[in-house]
Formats: C-alpha cells, structure tokens, sequence
C-alpha cells in the first residue's frame, strides 16, 4: 500500500515539475482557450499582440468633425490622407484641399487647430503652402523642427520644414534607392511615413500602392531600402489584396504599429488596416482586419492624454473611441 502511495506521490511531483518547467503557458492556454494573438509570457500574465484599445473602436456620434467645405473655396474637398498631432493641448491638423471647378487642380496644405480635436478652425492663411502640390502627408517633430513628408505631383514624395506648424520650406524629392545603392527605376514612390529612432530615420513608402516598402537614411539625404521587397505585401486576405498604403507607425508597450489603408480588388471600399512588428522590418497583419470599414481610411492614432483615439482622413475627418472606453455622444 505504501509503494502505491509513494509511486502516486512520485506521479504528481512529476507532473507539476513538467507543468513548471515550461508548459504552464500551454495548459494556461488550453484551460483559458486564450486566441491564438495572446502569447503567454512569465509571471502568469498574459500580452497581447493586438490589444483591444488600439483595434477596437466605436465611432463618435458627432462625426464628421472635419470636412470640405463643399464651396467655391480652394479646399472645396479635401483628400486623404491628413495628419494630426497634439501638443500642448492643443490638436494640429494638416489637411490636403482641392476644387475640382479650378483649373490646375493643384492639391495644397492646408492647416487647421482644434482645443478638443472636434470643433477645428481653419487657418486664416490657407492654404499655408501652395508653392507645389501638397497629398498625403505626415508630420512629426524632431528637437524643434517639424519634418513632414508629402506626395508631390505624379506621386513623387519629397520633404518640407518648418519651425511652426505653419511656414513651410520645400526641401525637394527623397532619394530613395535600392539595397545596393542605385536610384529607384522611374515611376510612383508615395504615401511616406516617418518613424525617426536612436539616429535612424525609417521612410515607409508605397509604388502604386502595390505594396509597402521601408527605406532608412542617418541624414534624410539618401534613403536605402532595408529590403527590395515589400515589408508589407498586398493579401493573402480579400481585403488588401488588390491596394496598400501605410498611414502611421506608433510604439506601443514595446511593439510597433503600422495603421495602412487597403483595398480590395473588383468593385469595393477603402479600409482601415493594422499590423505589428517588434523589428519594423517583419509584419504581422491583425487577423481580425479591417477595424474600420465603410470607405472611412487613412487611419492614425492621437493619444488624447487619457486614451487613443483613432482619427480616419478618408472621405473626411471622423473620430473613433476604444469600445472598452468610449465617448461617442455628440458635443
């Protein structure tokens, strides 16, 4: 009887080491029936890839918050993609407007302020920069100059300056090449994104929306593809496997986040898309894309002190609380 004893003692002493020694995050897994984009990690908790308040968003009731002006203005329609950032309370929007009824039908910048991010005033100087055309831009600052790089005419990108929001100085196309140094064959290199990290400037691109390249560059003169190959390919999913573009790269508990737009192929509507990376070189496409849809893209995250809010570009401006914790009423 006492050799029974022991050999079932012996059993479960075994189990619980086998259990310690590694495969807890399975049983935990199996027992939870956590998703598969929850990995396990030490100490019993759990992260996950792709947490819920940065997919998972309800719109605000009072949307759109900012539009064309549906006039006879230069920015009669605006044009994807804008750009918003906030500082010091205050949200900065740069926005592409453009009148069809004009005949060059030049895209300019145009830039408006908001106090909360829904009630935005226009600058009383739009367009802020008309000296070429000016379409899906993005901002960021580094020390006390603001970088934004733009699509220019035929979807050439090329970079501008400033000092404050407002007065900008073109600083001509990028030069992009590739891994082994020679200049990219002619043709369409647009919607750029910016990330700047420890001295290296990351340049997201697209051609023809066919793809989503990464160059960088230590001197914002010369761009080198890390890859010649899209670090984000077009599929395998309906959803994008016909156009891409990225919008915006954030960091975010130690990931990286790259919001892009897609399109399906055939008859169908721009989307809000997301993937992860811990390198910014290898992507993992969220598999519950796309979180917004509707023909409502460009999509960008603003933290606005509390929380993220995800603001779409794409017919207009529209903003999206975390479901978790949301404010949708109108104001």
């Amino acid at each position: 009887m006492k050799a029974k004893v022991s050999s079932l003692v012996l059993v479960l002493l075994l189990t619980v080491s086998w259990i310690s020694c590694g495969n807890a995050a399975k049983v935990e897994q199996k027992v939870r029936n956590i998703p598969s984009d929850v990995k396990i990690e030490a100490k019993d908790t759990t992260y996950m890839e792709f947490p819920p308040e940065l997919v998972d968003f309800v719109p605000y009731e009072g949307n759109p918050v900012f539009a064309g002006t549906g006039k006879d203005t230069w920015d009669r329609r605006i044009r994807e993609r804008g750009y918003i950032l906030r500082e010091g309370g205050t949200y900065h929007l740069w926005y592409t407007g453009y009148n069809k009824n004009r005949a060059n039908g030049t895209k300019y910048l145009g830039y408006a302020t908001s106090p909360d991010g829904f009630k935005w005033t226009r600058h009383p100087d739009n367009p802020i920069f008309d000296e070429c055309w000016v379409e899906d831009m993005c901002v960021v600052r580094h020390k006390s100059t603001y970088y934004m790089v733009a699509e220019g005419r035929n979807d050439i990108a090329h970079m501008l300056t400033s000092k404050d929001r407002v007065h900008w100085k073109e600083q001509g196309k990028l030069d992009i090449r590739y891994t082994n140094g020679k200049a990219l064959t002619p043709g369409p290199y647009g919607t750029p994104v910016l990330w700047i990290e420890e001295g290296t400037w990351y340049l997201f691109y697209e051609r023809g929306d066919l793809g989503i390249w990464l160059a960088t560059s230590r001197d914002r003169k010369v761009w080198k593809n890390v890859w010649d190959e899209p670090v984000i390919a077009l599929g395998p999913d309906d959803y994008d496997n016909h156009l891409v573009a990225a919008d915006q790269i954030i960091k975010h508990k130690g990931r990286y986040y790259l919001y892009y737009h897609a399109h399906a192929k055939g008859p169908g509507l721009w989307t809000t898309n997301v993937a992860v990376s811990t390198d910014l070189i290898h992507w993992k496409k969220y598999s519950s894309n796309p979180i917004i849809r509707k023909n409502h893209s460009s999509g960008s995250l603003v933290h606005d002190g509390e929380q993220y809010r995800l603001y779409t570009m794409h017919p207009d401006v529209r903003v999206y609380f975390p479901r978790t914790n949301s404010t949708t009423k109108g104001i």
